[in-house]
């Protein structure tokens, strides 16, 4: 019984450290969050922290490992909710550009964490997202309403350009004026890989 106690309180102090550090990390960014303020905030110790995480930037992975996997939960929705597979694959990649718009999103997942994590194609969320993308060319494909191109060089430029179009919604001075290009970009680029060339709906 002890050890399943210690074990829960060791969850508890880790979920409180990464429910801190992201509200640190959104409101005043990575370089100027303060470990000791937040460590304080949630009544632990620096102690804790490197116990759960190692170092800051190992909390900045929780955290973009937590915001990461909410962001897949509600792509996936989208891409669900879409009368069919390839207007899911469209609608996927242009919700996907548009949360550069969430402040949240924006400052952790395409900001700070791209300048102090490095490239968010190389992060590990990024393999799972591949991965659904070119099982989805590879049905649009085998139903002929995609080119047979090769499936791995596909998703992997669809997913690179939805990703640098959100770096660049992130990045802009008026990010909601580069968003409607960026979309409307992706979606004719994307429109390319159709078999029969028509307008992205």
């Amino acid at each position: 019984m002890a050890k399943g106690k210690r074990a829960a309180a060791m969850a508890e102090n880790r979920a409180r450290l990464i429910r801190a550090a992201r509200a640190a990390f959104a409101t005043q960014g990575y370089a100027d969050a303060s470990m000791d303020e937040l460590t304080a905030a949630v009544g632990l110790t620096r102690g804790a922290l490197y116990h759960n995480f190692e170092d800051k930037k190992g909390l900045l992975w929780a955290v973009v490992e937590q915001i990461d996997g909410e962001m897949a939960e509600r792509l996936r929705i989208v891409r669900e909710q879409a009368p069919s597979p390839w207007l899911g694959l469209l609608a996927e990649g242009s919700a996907y550009i548009e949360m550069a718009l969430e402040p949240e999103i924006q400052r952790i997942m395409l900001l700070d964490g791209p300048a102090v994590l490095g490239d968010p194609s190389k992060w590990p969320g990024e393999n799972a997202c591949l991965d659904i993308t070119m099982r989805t060319i590879r049905a649009l494909i085998e139903e002929g309403i995609v080119k047979p191109v090769d499936v791995e060089a596909a998703g992997r430029l669809l997913n690179g350009a939805a990703l640098s179009a959100a770096l660049w919604v992130a990045a802009a001075d008026d990010p909601k004026n580069v968003l409607s290009k960026a979309v409307d970009a992706f979606r004719v680029l994307a429109s390319g890989l159709l078999r029969e060339a028509r307008e992205p709906a």
